[in-house]
């Protein structure tokens, strides 16, 4: 749970009440009811599930009717509460760590493995070798920046059909896009769109390098998917902005 999102759990948690019900029914692992989370906080019911439902509405929480422990033999089951499966993150800027991390993942296991020859120890070829691992590493960890741009981008297509699109409404539905996954889009002018933070900071400090060809390799794969050929990604380094531009193709 990021963005605005985040915020609004991050603001409804601010209250001590809820703060407490929510460890409460954390801590519970198991459905529980308006009248134990109003025991553990030492409230009255009524003003117990006027706190839950607050939760329930910021996503922190779901409900439900289902049977609890012991026997009921009147009446509907009671409403139950338990934490939605979700982490709740807020970063302003937004940062995408989980993108980086799912793409980093996909390329280990899209086929970086070495065969039984690479395993072995020659003290000649060590160095030779692992250059070469790094290489394959790295144009794996490409190619799957790629594929999971282009998928998001295809997505969004197939949702939008936007028809063939030109350069400005390429740029336009890109800014939508990126503006969701953290990016800050800025549209400078009609044929260029800047992204006003990298969503990977600051992994990119760490490795730029790296992180910056998988950042251009996601945002060309986007493209792709959202078929705007009309509009291409390039490497274009500023200080404190995204390290990509994306630009009207010429002609």
């Amino acid at each position: 749970m990021t963005g605005d999102a985040g915020i609004r759990a991050v603001a409804v948690l601010d209250d001590e009440l809820r703060r407490g019900m929510y460890r409460f029914i954390r801590a519970a692992r198991r459905p529980v009811t308006r009248d134990e989370a109003a025991a553990a906080v030492g409230i009255s019911r009524k003003l117990a599930a006027f706190h839950l439902d607050k939760l329930v509405d910021a996503g922190v929480l779901q409900a439900g009717y289902q049977p609890v422990s012991g026997i009921r033999k009147v009446g509907r089951a009671p409403k139950v509460y338990q934490p939605v499966a979700a982490d709740i993150r807020v970063s302003i800027p937004p940062r995408q760590p989980d993108l980086l991390a799912d793409i980093l993942v996909d390329a280990v296991l899209s086929g970086t493995q070495s065969d039984d020859s690479d395993n072995r120890d020659d003290s000649d070829n060590g160095d030779e070798d692992g250059r070469e691992r790094d290489g394959q590493v790295r144009r794996a960890a490409l190619r799957a920046a790629r594929r999971r741009g282009h998928r998001i981008g295809a997505a969004e297509r197939e949702q939008a059909r936007p028809g063939r699109l030109g350069a400005e409404r390429a740029l336009t539905l890109t800014a939508a896009v990126l503006g969701r996954h953290g990016f800050d889009p800025d549209r400078g002018s009609s044929t260029c769109l800047r992204l006003g933070t990298c969503p990977f900071h600051p992994l990119a400090d760490r490795a730029p390098e790296l992180v910056c060809g998988i950042n251009h390799a996601f945002l060309a794969g986007l493209l792709d998917g959202l078929g705007a050929a009309t509009v291409e990604a390039v490497l274009d380094p500023h200080a404190g902005e995204c390290c990509v531009e994306l630009r009207a193709r010429r002609g």
